[in-house]
């Protein structure tokens, strides 16, 4: 193995910005990121998996396991498990989808997977537990000492620990479901490389996850902000003025130094949205509920009615805006609103920015078989990329 994790290890692939992909680039030439993220040359990304595993520089652990995780940071604890995950029918409700997804991003997905035959990093589901499984992920965390620690550059620990399943696990995780938290994207590819074998049963079968009982460690849920490349962000908010009452917001210094006083006046709207850009903020509420009607679906319930992202994708940005949103057209930022603003205005675009959902609506919605828009949720911490991937084949 590499020696330094931290140097060798990155964020999810969609938490990674231009600027951040091209310092690991040029960093670490085993970082990880050159697999997860090959700038479309699939091909060249399996084979440095391959020369990878035939160097030394990853190892394979065997017999197979699953794998106790901990994330520690300031007032942040996460524990759960790592391992193969069956893929199941969505109408079976095992795994719940809560999140619609982009057909591109899959796409690309899929044909990593397809390159590599790996899954290269987890996707992350909770589910309620509290029973023996999560008993004895805290036992194992608490008492042995890990396979491996790191502190990544954001300050958090990560250990990992292998765990040999002696039936317990199983036994308690079988009749539960899951919520897909964050990994939409992978799990769809998942499920199409899946139906790619016609059937046959094989390995595709089961998909890498990290399985966390939101009961003991209950996941943090952020916003999932927009940025709109280009768009002017003046002219953004004169026609959002048809159907949305817009407040300017004071003006006087950098935009950013402004923005905690903004980010309370949108704390006080649910539904609301934050316009920003050229050194400019706006508040947008109250959607003229005529328009609403006419950009909602019909099928829609009134819960998915009321979410933010639902009012910011169907009535601000196809209805008033007339943008037929992709990954490149509307990019976005987890969590994060200064960067999100900052992006808009070296781009000379807009910016938009979002106050997070809960999870009791999404949990609510999934339940009921709806999935928020895309982009909705960006649930947290996730897992650290590069610490355990699964191999489809010897």
């Amino acid at each position: 193995m590499v020696g330094d994790l931290e140097a060798v290890t990155c964020p999810p692939y969609d938490l990674i910005d231009e600027d951040e992909l091209a310092r690991l680039r040029a960093g670490d030439a085993h970082n990880v990121v050159q697999v997860t993220l090959p700038g479309g040359d699939y091909a060249s990304a399996g084979l440095v998996l391959r020369r990878w595993l035939e160097t030394g520089a990853l190892t394979v652990d065997e017999p197979a396991a699953l794998y106790v995780y901990e994330e520690r940071g300031p007032g942040v604890l996460q524990r759960g498990l790592i391992g193969a995950v069956g893929l199941r029918q969505e109408s079976e409700r095992v795994i719940l989808p809560h999140e619609d997804v982009y057909p591109g991003p899959v796409r690309d997905r899929l044909a990593l997977l397809t390159a590599t035959e790996a899954n290269l990093e987890p996707i992350f589901l909770t589910y309620e537990g509290d029973g023996p499984a999560s008993d004895l992920v805290d036992a194992t965390a608490d008492r042995d000492r890990p396979l491996l620690e790191m502190i990544s550059s954001d300050g958090f620990v990560h250990r990992l620990w292998r765990l040999p399943d002696d039936g317990t696990i199983a036994a308690d995780l079988a009749p539960r479901q899951a919520l897909i938290a964050d990994g939409h994207h992978r799990y769809a590819a998942y499920r199409a490389f899946q139906a790619s074998h016609g059937g046959r049963p094989g390995p595709w079968d089961n998909g890498l996850a990290l399985l966390v009982d939101a009961r003991r460690y209950p996941p943090r849920l952020g916003a999932i902000h927009r940025v709109l490349p280009r768009l002017d962000p003046e002219k953004a908010v004169d026609r959002a003025r048809s159907a949305f009452t817009v407040t300017p917001l004071p003006t006087g210094g950098p935009s950013l130094d402004r923005l905690p006083d903004a980010l309370r006046s949108l704390a006080l709207h649910p539904a609301g949205l934050l316009v920003a850009g050229a050194g400019r903020l706006w508040l947008l509420t109250d959607p003229d509920p005529s328009k609403l009607e006419t950009a909602f679906p019909d099928h829609r319930s009134a819960r998915w009615r009321s979410l933010n992202t639902a009012i910011l994708d169907h009535l601000l940005i196809a209805g008033t805006w007339g943008i037929q949103a992709d990954e490149h057209s509307v990019q976005v930022v987890h969590d994060d609103p200064a960067h999100a603003i900052a992006k808009a205005e070296r781009t000379n675009g807009t910016a938009v920015i979002l106050n997070p959902l809960t999870v009791s609506e999404v949990i609510a919605l999934a339940a009921g078989g709806e999935r928020v828009p895309r982009k909705s949720t960006s649930f947290g911490p996730k897992p650290r990329t590069g610490l355990v991937m699964r191999l489809l084949t010897p």
